[in-house]
């Protein structure tokens, strides 16, 4: 019994000391991401190796490096400053390094004064003629008057002590310094935009609506601007503006994937995981190397549209940027809240469509409806009664009360469109929603709906082409098992409930 007990404390012991990790160990492992380009787990394998020897030259410099790669240039700047005064002041590569960031981030001034710093310093050294390649660089970019780099500098210095501000939440600082920056350049919207989200944080709703309009005034289109409108306007719950802002937001296919960034995140943050998983996973599959909120977006985005492999991977990206957000991923206990608010925001819509949507994704829930749960809801014409009554009568056990024949059917093409297409891989909340546009003109004006095969292909043939997809009548009367003299008669249909 002894002897097991020894022999079980040695393997113990030989498990546990593997795990007791140098900075070196971490500080190899960062290395080794870096070269495989994986720039945010070498950041993060840096960082730990920094924890361990926070005063390692090489570790800090290396970190630097890869904060530079990630475009943290200014994070990367005060480490490689604080290398040269407080840990090695001989490591003068750091000087080079400075330069480069400087130059990055538009301040010319001082990446000239940092890499002819670095000549003086190191005539013969390992970056002479990458410095000498930055000097003539900024030897081109300079041709504009030294005072208007003088300006330059200084805007570029105070917006990013303003960003500081703002991260810190030291919202006082940040709106007297965005303040004094916008009365200095009055073209220089950034701050503008900054300045609403400073008021937006601190309360000032009224305000931050006030700049934000200014800005849209003097910039129609400034996509930022119009992002953090959305997001106000979501939280303030003014949903008939959020609806309209986002079909306009919809619309717009901007080029520069800082934008297509923005967009993504603010359709997550707003509940239309639709149109974020949209943005977001298609700069993914380019390549695109996101921070701990592009993944914690995406997988949301994932998830709520079903895209359950996409998701999880894009949560393990989250959780290797920041363990503390474990217990928290979209489907852990509680997040069903989610599905919830775009659940309620779908019921209480302006528009008959909207609300029959609804009603079809509560029959989607994994639980028996009752008349409690759609009591409260403002459901108005008699076809969404009729639709909430049919969707009540759904998974019960006993004896339905019957239905007039058109509600069953309208559910039945929905069902069909689902099924045709829950597999495909994109967006298909437009299709659903045209079909109850053309449900509620159909029955207005006493068409049948019983041929719902027909009705399901005409409506997806008719969205398809919508959406400039290249779709042909005889593709969608295979997929749905109907003549091609049947489509055509019903696209017709469709064609004159539409208008």
């Amino acid at each position: 019994m002894g002897e097991n007990t020894m022999n079980d404390r040695q393997h113990q012991i030989a498990k546990i000391i593997p795990f007791l990790q140098t900075g070196e160990y971490y500080f190899k492992k960062g290395l080794k991401a870096y070269r495989k380009r994986d720039i945010y787990k070498a950041k993060k394998h840096l960082q730990r190796a920094i924890q361990i020897q926070p005063e390692d030259s090489m570790f800090l410099c290396q970190l630097a490096v890869v904060l530079t790669e990630l475009g943290e240039y200014t994070q990367s700047n005060r480490i490689l400053l604080s290398v040269i005064e407080k840990v090695d002041s001989e490591m003068t590569e750091c000087f080079y390094f400075m330069a480069n960031n400087y130059a990055h981030l538009g301040l010319f001034q001082e990446a000239y004064k940092y890499a002819n710093l670095y000549l003086e310093m190191e005539p013969d050294g390992e970056f002479i003629e990458d410095t000498e390649d930055l000097l003539e660089l900024l030897s081109i970019e300079s041709d504009v008057e030294e005072e208007e780099f003088e300006l330059q500098d200084e805007l570029i210095v105070k917006q990013e002590k303003a960003r500081e501000y703002l991260e810190n939440g030291e919202l006082e600082q940040a709106i007297q310094l965005l303040k004094e920056i916008i009365s200095l350049y009055p073209d220089f919207w950034s701050a503008y935009n900054n300045l609403a989200l400073a008021y937006f944080y601190s309360g000032e709703v009224a305000k931050a609506a006030e700049m934000l309009e200014e800005v849209l005034d003097k910039n129609p289109g400034n996509l930022h601007a119009l992002c953090n409108m959305l997001v106000f306007l979501y939280y303030q719950r003014k949903n008939k503006k959020v609806k309209e802002l986002v079909g306009r937001l919809e619309s717009i296919h901007p080029i520069l994937v800082e934008h297509r960034y923005k967009l993504g995140a603010t359709f997550g943050l707003v509940g239309r995981y639709d149109l974020a998983y949209k943005w977001l996973r298609h700069l993914h599959k380019q390549g695109f190397q996101g921070d701990e909120t592009f993944y914690y977006w995406l997988s949301h985005s994932a998830y709520f549209t079903n895209r359950l492999d996409v998701a999880k991977s894009a949560w393990e990206r989250v959780l290797e940027e920041n363990p503390d957000k474990k217990g928290s991923e979209p489907w852990a206990d509680g997040k069903t809240k989610n599905f919830n608010d775009i659940l309620d925001r779908w019921l209480k819509g302006d528009y008959i469509e909207e609300r029959l949507y609804g009603l079809y994704l509560l029959s989607k829930t994994n639980k028996s409806i009752t008349k409690d749960d759609i009591d409260g809801l403002e459901l108005h014409a008699t076809l969404e009664l009729e639709f909430a009554e049919y969707i009540c009568q759904l998974n019960r056990s006993r004896k339905k009360k019957q239905s007039p024949d058109y509600i069953e059917q309208g559910y039945q093409v929905v069902e069909l469109l689902f099924n045709q297409n829950k597999n495909n891989g994109s967006s298909t909340e437009g299709l659903y929603l045209t079909w109850f546009m053309i449900y509620d003109q159909a029955i207005l004006r006493n068409y049948h709906v019983s041929n719902c095969s027909a009705w399901a292909a005409a409506t997806e043939y008719m969205w398809r082409k919508h959406q400039l997809s290249h779709v042909s009548q005889k593709e969608m009367a295979s997929k749905y098992n109907i003549s091609q003299a049947t489509i055509t008669k019903y696209v017709k249909y469709v064609k004159e409930l539409l208008q």
